[in-house]
């Protein structure tokens, strides 16, 4: 899962993808986009729809919130165990963003990958995380950005949340114009101003790509 609200900081660091992992079927999808943007809620209604397409879930330094469970919505990791995990090439791909690191492990990955039964690996990452998995899977990975109507209209669903103070909601709102100019980078880029639509036009896409059947 991708970084929340109050994880806010202008410091960045993307760590290199790591070998030793191969996509043979074709399977692996990332759904990333600025926050507010819908990605989370588009991913978890295909999940929906697909039982045999699984989460792969990220690990964050971030403290666990009420109803979280570990190894559910995160794997919760102590700042030094993350980093432990980094030095022995653990993590396929991994960022600080504001203050917290979030990362992919490899066994996670593997796993998934690995199971007959699993026909999609599903990412919901950050932009530059998503860019990462990529660079790891050049050939197997497909890249689909989740892009809001427009900045203005990003900022009236991040306030409408109710969640972000001020300076957490223009953190974000300078981190998503500079995520926006990322999008070229993607396979696909959807304009979600109609949730179903965008759900649509996602599983269209997806359902589309070579992989295992």
């Amino acid at each position: 899962m991708s970084a929340d609200a109050g994880d806010i900081s202008h410091h960045s660091s993307i760590g290199e993808p790591k070998e030793g992992v191969e996509n043979p079927s074709g399977k692996i999808v990332v759904i990333s986009a600025p926050s507010g943007a819908g990605k989370t809620t588009i991913a978890r209604r295909l999940l929906e729809r697909h039982p045999d397409w699984q989460f792969s879930i990220s690990a964050t330094t971030r403290p666990k919130r009420e109803k979280e469970v570990d190894g559910v919505d995160y794997f919760f990791l102590s700042h030094e165990e993350f980093l432990h995990r980094v030095e022995e090439s653990e993590m396929i791909e991994w960022e600080e963003i504001y203050g917290r690191l979030y990362g992919t492990l490899k066994s996670e990955v593997t796993k998934l990958l690995e199971n007959p039964v699993v026909r999609r690996v599903l990412f919901d990452i950050d932009v530059k995380g998503a860019l990462s998995i990529k660079r790891a899977f050049p050939e197997d990975a497909f890249l689909i950005f989740i892009a809001p109507p427009s900045i203005e209209e990003l900022r009236n669903r991040l306030v409408h949340r109710n969640t972000e103070s001020l300076q957490s909601l223009e953190r974000r709102i300078e981190r998503a114009t500079m995520e926006m100019e990322l999008q070229t980078m993607f396979d696909l880029s959807v304009v979600n101003s109609n949730l179903d639509e965008a759900v649509n036009q996602v599983e269209e896409a997806i359902e589309r790509r070579p992989g295992k059947q």
